[in-house]
């Protein structure tokens, strides 16, 4: 799959100033393969990139916090249901110190690669191509395969985002307009919402779609404070909840802070206090706080997104309205991203000028409908947002990125007695169990429990 200008991570939450300002990992199509005079030592990919409107760090933090506070952080009560309250607690702090170490795997990995072969910039899959055809010689004849692959994971991702974000607006609004005395099925909500949300999905141009994420965001934040305002009134004492869940809820758990924490758009971090750390240190201290908070407060009431469980208040019906426009405002940020990786490689099957000129239209309308459809045949939030974690984010965030780092420093750069190696295999195992297992028990749950 040809991936033009595709981020290296993204997000349920914010899709991706990364693709418009062409950051660390976006490609360049026309950066030249590898044939610059300089000597690989004195090359330096970011003094290599042009762009157009870089940003500072803060900006930079802000991008990250934008990327990883919306639907995700709204499921963590549900998480913290599925996995118990202390459990919650250590397993999203170890959760994303694991997922802020493997964004560092690919930004380092992607800066040798760059170096390597002079590029100014390589997407996620151009990563992944590289680190293979540089890595074991038996492996190299699978690097163009192995692209592939991880464009398809980054599709099923974001098409996943997708679903999430046509489900969560449709159940937020079904609340919303039962304050008001009107019962409708879900399904009705998702049939209004077809063709606003198709409208967004049809905008081509990105630098329509960017300015709504800082609204988007502001929307959000503010929701955030309101529904933090009403889990900490009249908490209940922590013996009310449990401490540890049975084993077998313990993949939904991890599925739905996979896919909490599973990426953003990612430019040059450096050091421990960097951008990166400092960004994922707040995230991972907000998601703890409001999955704490708020399976502490609703218990076993808790539901997909904690803005279900606030009261019948009119306050509370207008931070359900306000998220659900949030939500609804990303959703062409988010469509952007399948649509750019799947779109040159329809693009390069057509041949005559009048499929050209409908296939970009029908391919929209053909990705659109499957998250469309996808909503309204599984009407379940937390059941989706669990199975697209544990799925394609436990995937590209947690098998992907220690297998790059294996590849690219393969086989004497691994650090003494090959401690990378083994510290990768347990990553990846780690995160192939969580695959496996969440993936079973979400179809099990989703599909074969009544």
């Amino acid at each position: 799959m040809n991936d033009e200008k595709q981020p290296l991570l993204t997000g349920p939450n914010n899709a991706i100033e990364s693709v418009e300002q062409t950051v660390e990992l976006v490609t360049d199509p026309a950066s030249p393969s590898s044939n610059s005079e300089k000597p690989k030592g004195d090359y330096h990919p970011a003094s290599e990139r042009c762009l157009e409107h870089p940003t500072s760090n803060f900006d930079t933090l802000i991008h990250l916090l934008k990327g990883n506070i919306g639907t995700g952080i709204l499921a963590m009560p549900d998480a913290f249901k599925n996995a118990g309250l202390v459990l919650g607690v250590f397993g999203t702090l170890i959760m994303g110190a694991i997922c802020t170490h493997c964004m560092h795997m690919l930004v380092k990995c992607s800066h040798e690669l760059c170096i390597r072969s002079q590029k100014p910039a390589l997407s996620f899959s151009e990563v992944v191509e590289d680190s293979f055809a540089s890595g074991p010689v038996s492996l190299r004849p699978y690097a163009k395969s192995m692209k592939n692959i991880v464009s398809v994971f980054l599709v099923i991702t974001q098409m996943g985002f997708c679903c999430v974000y046509f489900l969560f607006v449709a159940t937020n609004l079904q609340d919303t307009m039962r304050f008001f005395n009107v019962n409708l099925n879900v399904h009705v909500y998702l049939a209004l919402l077809y063709l606003p949300i198709f409208a967004l999905a049809m905008v081509k141009n990105l630098k329509y779609l960017s300015p709504v994420s800082l609204v988007a965001f502001i929307m959000t934040a503010w929701g955030l404070v309101i529904t933090f305002y009403y889990i900490l009134q009249d908490l209940p004492p922590t013996h009310t909840v449990k401490a540890f869940s049975t084993w077998h809820q313990i993949p939904l758990y991890f599925g739905t802070a996979i896919y909490a924490f599973e990426g953003i758009g990612v430019r040059p971090f450096g050091g421990w206090n960097g951008v990166l750390n400092t960004g994922m240190v707040i995230v991972a201290a907000l998601y703890t706080a409001i999955g704490f908070f708020g399976y502490l407060k609703y218990g076993e009431r808790v539901q997909g997104s904690i803005t279900l469980n606030l009261p019948n208040s009119l306050l509370a019906q207008s931070v359900r309205a306000v998220m659900a426009a949030s939500i609804f405002l990303s959703y062409g940020l988010q469509f952007y991203v399948p649509m750019n990786i799947v779109w040159p490689y329809v693009k390069s099957k057509l041949t005559s000028e009048q499929a050209l000129k409908h296939g970009e239209a029908a391919t929209r309308f053909v990705l659109f409908s499957i998250t469309f459809l996808a909503a309204a045949l599984i009407p379940n939030l937390s059941g989706i947002i669990s199975l697209v974690g544990a799925f394609s984010s436990s995937a590209l965030a947690l098998i992907f990125p220690p297998l790059i780092e294996i590849m690219t420093f393969w086989p004497d750069q691994l650090g003494q007695s090959n401690w990378k190696l083994w510290k990768d295999i347990v990553i990846m195992i780690f995160g192939f169990t969580g695959f496996v297992f969440g993936t079973f028990i979400n179809v099990k749950n989703i599909f074969f429990t009544s």
